[in-house]
């Protein structure tokens, strides 16, 4: 009995030893211990993006055929990225403010949607280079321009932002200011327009845009500088190092061959020339 069962255990030894190497290549884990998502991204042909696509000029719908298509500068920049690690895209559409946590939960593979890389952000998540800056700016009916000219004249104001983003946090800096977080910026606007707010802090360039549609809007004076971000990047999961690596190649192409500029200019157009952006 006790000769048959040293034969198993050496025999259940053996196996387990040779498990061990099999089990290691197979993990598919970097040396830091996280799963490789580079690598599992090229295995499954795809790369999964979180947007919330009502932010022009980064992403929006617009009407193509009869049918909506999904366009912007992120949009744009998320194909040659795409492009560059030989996979297709695939777009989750989700409210902003849920987009590093659908990032840090694996939900999705990487967050766009002009994101900047605040302190808060990157408790949860890491973050590419910066591929785009942007000033923010005060969104106002045309009737208030000699009254609103900056951040100050809102004090004790009706304000509204995109929850979860850095003009919320603008927004309830503001003294005595009565703050409406909505998920949609063009739901704001429309807030907006009927006089329920007396104006929306936004990135400039939604702003810049959102004035030459609608003829009764304006942009105040001042300029909001974006002191706590640093400009527009790409959200990654925790310790993804191979795969950030790779979509900041991309981001260095794209800036150095000055696709990004084109690409913003392109969507700028695209979103003065479409009256729904739902």
């Amino acid at each position: 009995m006790k000769k048959g069962l040293l034969k198993k255990l050496l025999a259940f030894t053996l196996v387990s030893t040779m498990a061990l190497p099999l089990m290691a290549c197979g993990n598919n884990k970097d040396a830091n211990g996280n799963k490789d998502l580079l690598e599992t991204i090229k295995e499954k042909g795809k790369i999964t993006i979180g947007m919330s696509v009502d932010y022009a000029p980064y992403e929006f719908f617009i009407m193509e055929d009869g049918k909506k298509k999904m366009v912007g500068m992120d949009v744009d920049m998320m194909n040659e990225i795409a492009k560059d690690l030989g996979v297709e895209v695939e777009v989750k559409e989700m409210e902003f403010s849920t987009i590093c946590d659908a990032v840090r939960t694996g939900v999705v593979d990487l967050g766009v949607s002009g994101l900047s890389p605040e302190p808060d952000r990157l408790e949860i998540v890491d973050f590419s280079d910066i591929y785009f800056n942007a000033e923010q700016g005060i969104l106002i009916n045309k009737n208030n321009t000699s009254s609103i000219k900056s951040l100050s004249d809102l004090e004790g104001k009706k304000i509204g932002a995109q929850n979860g983003s850095i003009q919320a946090s603008i927004a309830q800096g503001v003294k005595d200011a009565d703050v409406k977080l909505l998920p949609e910026v063009p739901t704001l606007i429309q807030d907006l327009i009927a006089g329920n707010l007396d104006a929306v802090i936004v990135e400039l360039p939604v702003a810049d845009i959102q004035a030459s549609i609608h003829d009764n809007l304006a942009v105040a004076t001042e300029k909001i500088a974006d002191n706590a971000g640093g400009g527009s990047a790409i959200a990654a999961p925790k310790g993804q190092e191979a795969l950030l690596a790779e979509v900041n190649k991309s981001i260095k192409r794209l800036l150095d061959e000055g696709k990004l500029s084109e690409f913003y200019k392109t969507a700028v157009e695209l979103s003065k020339n479409e009256v729904s952006a739902e």
